[in-house]
């Protein structure tokens, strides 16, 4: 299910390049909803309503301070527009890379990371932000992650007592 899951994000990717001038750019406004989009959907798929929950919570942290900070820095952009620190593209991207690095490990997370950071260098090259709003706004989707959400627990231990038997038994999910 990994293996679609990141298909179907790399062919909105894809599909989405075509409907604009600038592919890059538009590649990477797609790749700011699909990457978190893809974190919940494989929250939903695992059916973890803890995650889902947590990715939730997480992801409303990231996103109200992100621009919080916008309004309150007001920092320009490189090409003269204002809002620029930190990086809403970045922090909403990370915000999934990040949610599944914390539920569900580095296995999970390594293909949202490159990804977000493709998202990162999309931003810079349209001379939207510099590298300290694109990590600035990853940090603060990490910071969030890290704080909110709990290490899926794939392992259960449970008592085991019958007419013939007492015991423990182990089970682990992946």
């Amino acid at each position: 299910m990994k293996g679609g899951i990141w298909f179907v994000v790399a062919a909105i990717t894809v599909l989405g390049r075509g409907a604009a001038a600038d592919q890059v750019e538009t590649s990477g406004d797609v790749l700011r909803v699909a990457i978190p989009a893809a974190a919940y959907a494989l929250a939903w798929r695992r059916d973890d309503a803890d995650g889902r929950k947590q990715f939730l919570e997480a992801f409303a942290g990231t996103v109200v301070t992100t621009y919080a900070l916008k309004k309150t820095i007001d920092k320009s952009r490189p090409n003269g527009d204002d809002e620029a620190f930190p990086s809403g593209h970045a922090a909403t991207a990370f915000a999934g890379a990040a949610f599944l690095h914390r539920r569900y490990g580095w296995r999970d997370a390594w293909p949202a990371y490159l990804l977000s950071a493709y998202v990162g260098w999309t931003r810079i090259d349209a001379d939207e932000h510099d590298g300290w709003d694109v990590l600035a706004g990853g940090a603060i989707a990490v910071g969030w992650n890290w704080w909110l959400v709990d290490p899926r627990d794939n392992t259960k231990i449970v008592p085991v007592v019958g007419p013939d038997r007492v015991g423990v038994a182990f089970s682990m999910r992946w």
